[in-house]
């Protein structure tokens, strides 16, 4: 191997990938525990239609457009490895193999497309769906990936290596740029029928636990895994990571608990999920004490922000908006008041005598990510819906759209009835209430719960 080699970073990078990897699924039951039973398959596949088709673009011109030799500007890579070709096996990019990077960095633009489902659950054609992915992770993802992660001794990514904004593993790159093209979608398809009238709880809140616990795990990858090596920052992230997870949590089951009077199962994972998104870009420039600021900001600012869709009246399924738009650019600006200067980074925040230029800076690439991702996301829903068109057909988002979409169904409730009299056949309601969602709607009207915001 090449001098600089080193096999430690690079079986820590591949581990991480292979984590990354996982939360896909885990995302998939995370949405798919959140819909009601009759969109389950639906929302199961749309996550995993994103590992299919965005691994395939990654080989053919995606990772020479994220991070080939810079084309002009900092703004997109060149074409000089389409394919994967001119890539040697001794080719290093730091102490790792480029391919490590490459497997890396595949599994980032896997899962953000699949991140933008949640919000157009229940209504979107499936194949519909797989054009938007391709196209999107094509004229969105790619440039910004570009801008944000490439570095190349100051001619690299205009917003990261040029200009100095810190985004460690991706608030901007990733949570903004999907969470805002969530928005545009959501506004393209239009609402839900039935939204704010008939109930649309989650089926299976054990199925979003379950999915949560896998982002969370998986997230270890996503962030320590993005300082490239087995280091002292890569543990950092990795603290980071669980202390603002924790304090989110927290932080969003207070916030509930004061407003609807209860402490949910699903306000318990929403939050959890919320303090990843939020430490994502902060978790290589923060102590944890930082950490632990930024987890509680994010969870009660997200579980507030859910409730927006209600004031604006756009119908964002499952809070893409909230947690991850809204999750992200928080993270992305409390960089600007806490980064040390002594941990990934060497710049420094407000409270640490860096006055007011990081956050300067952090207030631009949040700015500039979701102003394009919008713009683009909207023109791209926009020609797909006026052509093979987006959405389904009503009988069929009222029917369901696993059968239509799938011809299969999540569970089959004719068993459930084998041998039984002719009552215990009828299928449950897909809108089961738990427990924990009776309290909190007794105490609170349906559209102000947490878990009836779903």
């Amino acid at each position: 191997m090449p001098d600089g080699f080193s096999a430690g970073d690079t079986a820590f990078v591949l581990v991480s990938a292979a984590l990354v990897m996982v939360m896909t699924p885990g995302l998939a039951f995370f949405y798919g525990g959140m819909v009601r039973a009759k969109s389950t398959l639906n929302m199961l596949a749309m996550s995993f239609l994103s590992l299919g088709i965005v691994s395939v673009l990654w080989v053919l011109y995606g990772y020479s457009l994220s991070f080939g030799p810079d084309a002009g500007a900092g703004l997109i890579g060149n074409l000089d490895f389409l394919g994967m070709q001119g890539i040697g096996l001794n080719d290093l990019a730091g102490t790792i193999p480029v391919t490590a990077f490459s497997a890396f960095q595949l599994m980032f633009a896997i899962i953000t497309p699949a991140l933008i489902s949640g919000a157009i659950a229940d209504r979107a054609k499936f194949t519909a769906w797989g054009l938007f992915v391709a196209l999107w992770v094509t004229v969105v993802y790619f440039p910004v990936a570009h801008w944000v992660f490439f570095f190349d001794g100051g001619n690299g990514g205009w917003l990261g290596d040029r200009n100095g904004v810190i985004d460690f593993a991706g608030g901007t790159a990733v949570h903004i740029n999907a969470g805002v093209a969530g928005l545009a979608l959501c506004l393209v398809l239009g609402r839900r029928i039935g939204f704010r009238k008939d109930p649309m709880r989650p089926h299976s809140l054990p199925l979003v636990m379950l999915g949560s616990g896998l982002l969370w795990f998986g997230w270890f990858g996503f962030n320590a895994g993005s300082a490239l090596a087995a280091n002292g920052v890569a543990a950092m992230a990795l603290i980071n990571t669980q202390v603002a997870t924790g304090a989110a949590l927290i932080g969003w089951l207070i916030y509930e608990k004061l407003r609807h009077g209860a402490f949910t199962t699903l306000g318990a994972a929403s939050g959890a999920v919320a303090g990843l998104v939020a430490i994502t870009p902060a978790c290589g420039s923060v102590s944890p004490l930082g950490a632990v600021a930024i987890g509680l900001v994010a969870g009660a600012v997200c579980a507030a922000a859910i409730s927006l869709k209600y004031r604006f009246g756009f119908d964002d399924s499952l809070d893409v908006v909230g947690v991850h738009a809204v999750g992200g650019a928080i993270g992305s600006l409390l960089v600007g008041l806490f980064a040390t200067g002594t941990v990934g980074q060497t710049a420094k925040g407000l409270f640490y005598g860096g006055g007011f230029e990081q956050l300067g800076k952090q207030a631009m690439g949040v700015a500039v990510v979701a102003a394009y991702s919008f713009v683009l996301s909207w023109l791209l829903a926009k020609a797909i819906d006026r052509t093979i068109g987006f959405r389904v057909a009503e009988e069929v988002e009222v029917a369901g759209i696993d059968q239509a979409e799938h011809a299969e169904s999540a569970y089959d409730f004719s068993a459930l009835g084998s041998g039984l009299g002719r009552s215990s056949v009828a299928p449950a309601p897909a809108t089961a209430v738990p427990a924990a969602t009776t309290v909190a709607a007794a105490a609170k009207s349906t559209e102000k719960t947490e878990v009836d915001a779903r």
